[in-house]
């Protein structure tokens, strides 16, 4: 599973690289826009063994900066990278009739680097179809729990009592996202609403056979709101 993440993660940097290179044989463009962003992230974790979670929103916001560097056909293509602050974790599920209630929080600052792909007019104001993909690397910053003031851990019906009190381990996340949405080109600025999802491929708790867990990684579903002005057209 590890080496074929790796060979996954490698093979969306070889795209993120690619497409742009490739494009510069057709329609030159030098479009380079910085902006801001945010939104907020449906989180969850895949655990294995596995625990019952339920709707968990934490928010996000970073900057942006995108090159578009060619229009192949009818397609502009390019570069988008950010630096974001994103809070992911889990909410539990639990319903073993003790009323307890436990959720955890992890901070993490994201690099995403992605394939930027747009659909829609060459010149002046209007709407554009835009697709997103690439690799995303994270650190954890810190986390935090939090849970009921009466607790009975011991009497989940599930046996998993493992994460609770055991803080991650490691603290590098490696994955890919992917998102698409709508740009609106104004005179003010460009306005770029999108729905993302990530997928880790890794683990922030250890995952040998002698560890409790031998998945523990994140996932979202995200809405962003982005703002950019372009430097450059």
């Amino acid at each position: 599973m590890k080496k074929q993440s790796i060979i996954a993660l490698l093979s969306f940097l070889c795209l993120s690289a690619g497409i742009p290179v490739h494009a510069q044989l057709q329609d030159p463009r030098h479009n380079l826009a910085i902006g801001i962003n945010g939104g907020v992230n449906l989180s969850s974790v895949s655990f294995e063994p596995s625990i019952k979670e339920k709707t968990f929103l934490t928010p996000s916001f970073g900057v942006t900066i995108r090159y578009i560097s060619e229009r192949y056909l009818k397609m502009f293509c390019g570069i988008q990278a950010e630096i974001n602050y994103s809070q992911r974790g889990w909410k539990e599920n639990i319903d073993d009739g003790t009323g307890d209630t436990y959720q955890r929080s992890m901070n993490y600052v994201e690099v995403p680097l992605m394939a930027h792909l747009a659909f829609g007019k060459d010149k002046g104001y209007g709407a554009r179809f835009v697709l997103n993909l690439g690799p995303q690397i994270g650190y954890l910053l810190g986390e935090s729990e939090k849970k009921s003031e009466t607790w009975h851990p011991n009497e989940r019906p599930s046996g998993v009592i493992w994460q609770y009190g055991k803080m991650a381990e490691v603290k590098f996340d490696y994955g890919i996202v992917g998102g698409a949405g709508i740009e609106a080109r104004t005179g003010i600025g460009n306005f770029l609403l999108e729905a993302r999802y990530y997928f880790g491929l890794s683990d922030f708790y250890h995952s040998t056979k002698k560890d409790p867990f031998s998945r523990s990684a994140h996932s979202y579903i995200a809405g962003r709101l982005t703002y950019l002005f372009d430097l450059k057209k």
